[in-house]
């Protein structure tokens, strides 16, 4: 009798993004290896760990060989290795989608293109041109590197104009690399996004749009189904849609978005799984992770619908006590595995319901324990206008 081969995924960068990934391929019967280059990496606890650098051929080769279908748990892969990869085995998302995310004025031009708005943006690679698109765009606004930028990092905010030198300071050295972008600050009623998943046979689907609050450039906590934003999940989901289709997207992906006056605007999209879509794991009938796996394999995608509501707390810098959350009914922890630094993600709690009121009561609950009143109040307090 022959023995069954498993599928194996192969997931560049080892993070928690890649070892939420592992957990949810090997119910699939699906192996994962992943590549890193730190020996550490916390995908290691949980799947094979090979170290290399991105621009080391040599082990790439012996990667590509192990694997079925290659994929990212990050974006900031270099498009050179991407390309070398996709001439050798199956690379989704392709190598030229993960490029137009690496690049935001490529990302914003195509966000235009597709009939998403965005704030009012100008290119900047000179200390002049920072004046000039100043006068076109006017302040307050945000200077960014146009790579290399996440998690609020490679950001200057300025609030007005004699902000420029201290911009410039910050940042101008960037410009010669890889190019800088100022972008009108928007006094947004909500920051929304939505996750979606293409299969390689062209399926699409997404998951109910997720109420995001950030501190510090840094995602705290999401809420999903949003709600009060009903009207929004259609032009969301078409926009997701044509932005995926104009990219030949397989895999999943975010849509991060601005409400402002009732309409949205396009601020960012992440080619891969993503934060903000952590509550899906408890929270709707197939997780990110599940649906990214099949997505790239070619399996048949999975339900996309929420069981509930959830709420998800991401946990920056170290862990609080787990014993709170874990004695909350319908309350899930996860523990990365990583050490404990200043603005590093290392886990995430979900807290899910059938219902908002029910929601309300079970985090505030989890907050008074935890003493994160403060992270929580923005939340409850669209969860309690909801079902007033």
């Amino acid at each position: 009798m022959n023995e069954r081969r498993q599928p194996v995924l192969g997931v560049l960068g080892g993070g928690q993004l890649a070892r939420m990934l592992a957990l949810a391929a090997a119910p699939l019967g699906v192996k994962t290896l992943v590549v890193d280059s730190s020996a550490d990496a916390c995908a290691g606890q949980v799947a094979p760990l090979a170290v290399a650098d991105w621009a080391d051929y040599a082990a790439l080769e012996i990667f590509a060989r192990q694997v079925d279908v290659v994929t990212f748990d990050f974006e900031n892969v270099p498009a050179q290795s991407a390309h070398w990869l996709a001439e050798r085995v199956a690379v989704f998302p392709a190598p030229g989608a993960l490029a137009v995310a690496q690049d935001r004025l490529a990302e914003k031009t195509l966000f235009r293109e597709c009939g998403l708005p965005t704030p009012d943006f100008r290119t900047v690679d000179t200390r002049e041109q920072l004046d000039a698109a100043l006068a076109a765009v006017g302040v307050p606004a945000i200077l960014k590197t146009r790579r290399l930028g996440y998690d609020g990092k490679g950001q200057f905010r300025l609030r007005e104009l004699a902000d420029a030198d201290a911009a410039w300071a910050a940042l101008g050295a960037q410009a010669s690399k890889h190019g800088l972008i100022l972008e009108a600050f928007v006094a947004f009623e909500r920051e929304l996004s939505v996750l979606a998943v293409r299969g390689r046979d062209g399926d699409f689907r997404t998951w109910p749009l997720t109420g995001n609050w950030h501190v510090d450039g840094v995602l705290s906590m999401s809420l999903a189904p949003a709600p009060g934003i009903d009207l929004l999940q259609h032009r969301a989901t078409e926009l997701a849609r044509t932005l995926a289709e104009r990219l030949g997207y397989v895999g999943v992906f975010a849509l991060e978005l601005f409400v402002k006056d009732g309409e949205l605007l396009g601020n960012e999209m992440a080619p891969r799984v993503h934060n903000s879509g952590h509550w899906t794991i408890e929270g709707a009938h197939t997780s990110q992770f599940e649906n990214h796996v099949r997505a790239v394999l070619g399996l048949p995608l999975g339900d996309t619908g929420a069981r509930g509501m959830s709420a998800m707390f991401n946990w920056i810098g170290d862990l609080p006590d787990a014993s709170p959350v874990l004695q909350t009914v319908d309350a899930h922890w996860h523990d990365y595995g990583k050490q404990a630094r200043p603005g590093r993600k290392v886990g995430h709690a979900t807290v899910c319901a059938p219902d908002a009121e029910r929601l309300t009561a079970r985090l505030a609950e989890v907050a008074g324990l935890l003493g994160r009143e403060a992270q929580v109040a923005p939340v409850l307090r669209h969860l309690t206008e909801s079902f007033r």
